[in-house]
């Protein structure tokens, strides 16, 4: 009986333990690290999304970016733009969200800027300068389009 009674006061011990130690130890939550945005090559849309947009969306632009698990909602797999489109690349869609002119929950939120206004902070406010930008980055995303 004694046995018994020290074997179940030891695996209760050994239970209340275990789950203190389980709460002694915050989760670890990814976060997203803000930081001023800097001023890449306006004539390459491949340069852009690789300074602008592959933390979120990756390199290859499914969604897979280092910064993707901090997200509170999935980045886009941009490569499946077109697919989901009827086949056909919605280029004015993407210069619409890229603007922050189309309304989607991660644009504009505290996780996804909405670009159109930082371009045009490091475009000193030439809007020509910041449609030469959206365009070209519009271009770049449509060769990523899965075939």
């Amino acid at each position: 009986m004694r046995v018994t009674k020290f074997i179940s006061l030891a695996a209760i011990l050994l239970l209340l333990s275990a789950l203190a130690t389980a709460q002694a130890a915050p989760a670890q939550t990814p976060t997203v690290k803000h930081v001023p945005i800097t001023n890449t090559a306006s004539n390459s849309g491949k340069e852009m999304f690789n300074s602008y947009c592959a933390v979120c969306h990756g390199t290859d632009g499914k969604g897979n970016g280092p910064a993707a698990s901090a997200m509170k909602a999935a980045p886009t797999d941009l490569t499946l733009l077109a697919q989901k489109a009827g086949g056909k690349y919605p280029s004015a869609h993407v210069s619409s969200v890229i603007r922050g002119q189309a309304a989607l929950p991660s644009h504009g939120s505290a996780d996804m800027p909405v670009w159109g206004p930082l371009f045009s902070s490091i475009s000193q406010g030439h809007e020509a300068q910041v449609q030469q930008r959206i365009a070209n980055l519009v271009k770049y995303i449509e060769t990523l389009q899965a075939k």
